[in-house]
């Protein structure tokens, strides 16, 4: 089987594990500083926060925020359901905003009339590793006073009008799980400007506590407000940091199998990638096509075949748990319309040149199979 997504280990990671394991310091030592001062130089952000996962990561950006009971997060339909799942762990209620029918990123129209007197934050989500259209959502979330921020689980690598992901809201949002753009085995981390909120996330992950064991001179500690362990260890950080100097060799992988699969579907219209947007660079963490007829007529035969397609994602608000909150269907139609038709395709940097043209080969033949 070929997978829709893998990371790609070598020997300078499995290397950077074995060091922090003979060091024999596993959590809060000095790899966690290491690799938040390689993310931040790496984005241009100010500060970087290492959390343990891209949930915990969106949770803590909201509840940071100051995002509680009575507020309104306005997320995109088409996202992974931790983007609106973190509004619940606050206590806020997830608005669904409707997607662009071409890239299936958020619409700022549709969020524009999801705004409401309730309405305190805007959850730019960068579907596949396409950074949203920023100017248009920074300008308004700053008319209505909204925090912007980005979920750029999908896109660390990629950029918008020259500037890195990172740099492009109030706090950025990353995940390191194993098929994201670079792996620490799970892991996330949020990026900023601002030295007060990234005080306050590193508080947060750590079970609200004025400091860690590394950072004390004396022997005693104050629990200053309710946190979380939301820490990520030194193990995971020395991988992370490791995967991260071989980033941009990994996005230009992405890119140059991305190119690939565009100049081959061009002469399959049954096929038909996710429109590219002007001004960015695209991350390609996810290989995104429409298939007429239904994703539904593709999967197993592709399955069958040996492709480990997959689709991303079901609107959230169409989840059972969801449904039983009162959300209902209809809400974003062109997120319910795409739902129907996407599939995600292999695509990962150490994919050979063959596995790409089977990938192909395998997609037209049922295409003719199906009579497409």
């Amino acid at each position: 089987m070929i997978p829709y997504g893998r990371h790609s280990l070598d020997a300078s990671d499995l290397a950077a594990v074995v060091q922090v394991l003979e060091d024999g310091l596993l959590t809060g030592g000095p790899q966690v500083g290491c690799f938040e001062q390689a993310l931040a130089q790496f984005s241009g952000a100010a500060q970087a926060v290492v959390v343990s996962s891209g949930t915990a990561a969106l949770h803590l950006a909201y509840q940071a925020l100051g995002l509680g009971p009575g507020d309104e997060v306005i997320v995109p339909a088409i996202t992974f359901a931790a983007t609106a799942n973190a509004a619940l762990y606050c206590g806020a209620r997830p608005v669904f905003a409707d997607v662009l029918a071409d890239s299936l990123l958020i619409d700022p129209a549709s969020v524009e009339a999801c705004i409401s007197p309730a309405s305190r934050a805007l959850v730019a989500v960068d579907y596949a590793g396409q950074p949203c259209d920023y100017a248009e959502l920074s300008e308004l979330a700053q008319r209505y006073g909204l925090h912007l921020v980005a979920d750029a689980c999908h896109s660390l690598g990629a950029s918008y009008q020259d500037r890195p992901v990172g740099q492009l809201a109030d706090v950025s949002c990353l995940s390191f799980h194993p098929v994201k753009p670079i792996t620490s085995g799970e892991g996330g981390a949020l990026l900023c400007q601002d030295a007060q909120l990234a005080e306050r996330l590193r508080r947060l992950r750590n079970h609200g506590l004025d400091s860690d064991f590394a950072q004390r001179e004396g022997w005693q500690y104050a629990m200053l407000e309710l946190g979380y362990n939301y820490r990520l260890t030194d193990i995971q950080c020395a991988l992370g940091l490791s995967q991260l100097q071989r980033l941009p060799d990994f996005i230009a992988r992405r890119q140059a199998i991305a190119r690939r699969y565009a100049a081959a579907f061009a002469a399959l219209p049954a096929i038909q990638p996710l429109g590219l947007r002007p001004y960015r660079s695209h991350g390609y963490h996810l290989y995104v096509a429409r298939l007429p007829g239904g994703a539904g007529r593709w999967f197993q035969p592709l399955r069958r075949l040996g492709l480990g397609v997959n689709v991303h994602y079901q609107p959230v608000y169409l989840h059972p748990y969801y449904q039983q909150l009162g959300y209902a269907a209809g809400l974003c139609p062109q997120a319910e319309r795409a739902y129907t038709e996407i599939l995600s395709l292999p695509l990962y940097p150490a994919m050979s040149d063959a596995e790409v043209e089977q990938v192909i080969h395998c997609l037209c033949q049922v295409g003719e199979e199906i009579g497409l």
